[in-house]
Order: C-alpha cells, then structure tokens, then sequence
C-alpha cells in the first residue's frame, strides 16, 4: 500500500499562486469583474507568471481555491464550476493553463459542504478524483470542514488520496487532515504523508505580521513531532506567502521570505500579479532563497535558540552547507546586534575546521571564510531576518 500511495510528486516543495487570502469568496463578478473569483482572474494570472518570469523562477502551479463550483452537482453526480464565472468549464481553463507551460490546482472538500458551503466531496470521492483527473488537473487542495467525525475525516483523507493515484494521473494531493484532529488528538504524520504531499497544521494566514509570528512560534513549539517527518514527497505546510499585498513591512516581507525557505514550506503566493511592487517581485523571486527552499536534501529546518529579542534557526542544506536565519523579534526601538559562535551550528559540523558565510536577505553579498571558533555578528532591523548560507 505504500509503494501504492508514493506518486513520486512533490520532491521539493511545490511552488505556485493560490487565489484564497487575496481574493477570498468574491463571486460577484458584475461589482468587480478583475476581483472575483473567475476564469478570466486565473487567466490573468498565469498569463503573468509567464510574461513576468514567475514560471521561470520556479512557481508552476496556478490553483483555485473555494467559491469556484456552482451550488449544485449536475445530473450525474459531478461537481461542476460555476457557468457564469467559469463559461468554458475547468477542462478549458487547465488546458489554457497547460499551454503556458504551468499546471492547475483546485479545491474539494472532505466533508458534506465546502468550508464556504458548496458542494463537498463525501461519497463522492472517486468520481471527484476521476471528474478531476478527467478536466487536467495538477493538484488538489483537500479542505477539512463539515466533516461529521474525526473517523469519517480521516477515512476521507485515505481514501480521496487512493482515489486520486487510481486515476493514473500526476495529482499532488494537499491535506489539511493534521490542523482538524489537532484540538482532539495528536496526528499520526507517518500515516499523513503515506497519503498526502503536503499538509496544513495551524491556523489560515492572515496579510499581518502577527499572524506571521503566531506560524513561527507554533512551528517551533512543535518542532520536535514535525520537522523529522518532512522530505521529498511530504511537506509541513505554512500556509500562503503574503508578500505583495497590504499587511507586512518590507522587513516582515523578508523574515517571511527567508522563514518559509527555513521551514522548506510550499512556496503559494496569495497576492495579485497584476499589481505588484518590483521590490516584492525581486523579493520572490530572489534565486538564492529560492535554492535554499528547494534543496534536494529536502530538510526542514528547526529552531536552536530564543531570547527576549532573538531567534536563531538553522536548515541542514545538500553538499554539507547550511541556512542560518537570525529573526529580531522586537517590535519597538531600532536595528540590535546578535552575536553567535559558528560552533552552534550543525551540532559544531558546519563550520569545522572552515566556512564561507554568505548573506543571501535581506542583500546578498560574501562575507568571507571563517575558522570553527570564530563568532558572527549581525545586525538585524526589528521583526526582521538575516538569511546566510554556511
């Protein structure tokens, strides 16, 4: 059954645009037709990932989260889009999207009703997947509301994920399973990636910096049941990159760029590409932090050490390298310095007998070759991250 459920996608974390955080449930295309959710938004959007080198820095799914169905399944059972929104039906869409060299998502969910009260997949989850597989979808984001049990939620998730393989098509399969059995009991996440690519553990991300925090410091609390599990195949899922759009300052944009390369988090932006700042483009598209994010040694990194100012992070990189972040998590008064020995890395291996370290955010540039004692000194802007690689 393993080798089965092992589709043999998502070696590094998938990368793509998702439409939720930014354009939530908007369906009323005659107020605002270049807001709601549509074909023709999903249309602008991939036509920007490839003009404006999106593709080509790496995010290759476009997908549609909720609000895209019509209210009713059709007269076999099948889910269907919206008419209005969607005129030419989701195979039109992904075969558009396929002809620009990217791949589509979509939304299910494993209960009754969609978490905003469309049709669920419950007892349906073999046509879905084949109704999925059928129009060319890429990826399924599986949400987990009105479900009645937490039996039938899991059972749900084992067998949408067996479902999807049984159609012979490549579909990455994004749970949110562990986040709905959290309040009640601990998850399994063997059992979770045996089934899914990646997987939701905390809370939606709002565009603000303290939901940004409230990530990070769950992440870290939970790191000792999380980080081990994740790698090639199965990711822990953050949530959506807000970089872009309203909440965020530019340094909080950084720590946010950097944390999610640290965590090995898939990299789903929610902003519009239509309006776009060139420094929050630069930003995600940075190359540098990009590589760290998709490195093959498919690491998650952890958190080392927290004081009343500072967090320091490592990832474990290929080719015996390593990411170091330092996040000042002050909110008042001006940029601090953090001091550290090199000999706190890597259980004391990742800079021993030598090392070049390389500033990658919030600027890239070298800052040399040092010895296995040597400390480091950087200076860091409140809610800010300096990234290196060692």
């Amino acid at each position: 059954a393993a080798l089965a459920l092992d589709n043999g996608l998502a070696r590094t974390p998938p990368m793509g645009w998702l439409h939720w955080e930014r354009f939530l449930c908007d369906t009323d295309c005659a107020a605002d037709p270049r807001r709601c959710v549509s074909e023709q938004l999903f249309v602008e959007m991939a036509d920007r990932m490839v003009a404006e080198g999106w593709r080509d820095a790496g995010y290759e799914f476009v997908c549609i989260d909720d609000c895209w169905m019509a209210p009713t399944r059709d007269k076999q059972g099948r889910l269907q889009a919206d008419p209005k929104r969607f005129p030419g039906g989701i195979r039109k869409l992904a075969d558009y999207v396929h002809s620009k060299g990217l791949k589509l998502g979509i939304y299910s969910d494993v209960g009754n009703k969609t978490c905003a009260g469309f049709p669920g997949s419950y007892n349906h989850y073999d046509l879905d997947a084949q109704t999925f597989a059928s129009w060319g979808v890429d990826l399924l984001k599986f949400d987990g509301c009105n479900s009645d049990s937490l039996d039938l939620l899991a059972e749900g998730y084992r067998r949408m994920s067996l479902a999807l393989n049984k159609t012979g098509r490549s579909i990455v399969y994004s749970c949110e399973w562990p986040f709905y059995l959290r309040p009640v009991q601990q998850p399994n996440y063997t059992e979770i990636k045996q089934y899914c690519n990646h997987w939701r553990n905390f809370y939606d991300i709002y565009d603000s910096w303290s939901s940004i925090k409230s990530i990070l410091d769950w992440t870290a609390l939970h790191q000792d049941s999380i980080v081990k599990i994740a790698g090639p195949g199965g990711w822990n899922d953050p949530d959506m990159a807000m970089i872009g759009n309203f909440g965020l300052s530019w340094d909080q944009s950084v720590t946010q760029m950097a944390m999610w390369a640290i965590m090995a988090a898939p990299l789903f932006m929610s902003n519009d590409l239509r309006h776009i700042s060139p420094e929050a483009k630069c930003l995600l598209q940075n190359k540098e932090v990009i590589a760290i994010n998709q490195d093959p040694l498919g690491k998650q990194g952890y958190q080392l050490f927290k004081d009343k100012n500072f967090q320091l992070w490592e990832r474990p990189l290929s080719d015996r390298a390593y990411a170091v972040a330092v996040l000042n998590h002050q909110e008042i008064g001006g940029p601090q310095n953090f001091t550290f020995s090199l000999t706190f890395l890597g259980n004391g291996l990742a800079c021993n007998p030598a090392c070049s370290v390389r500033q990658v955010l919030p600027a890239s540039r070298d800052w040399g070759v040092y010895s296995w004692i040597s400390s480091l000194s950087v200076e860091v802007n409140p809610t800010g991250t300096v990234l290196l690689k060692i």
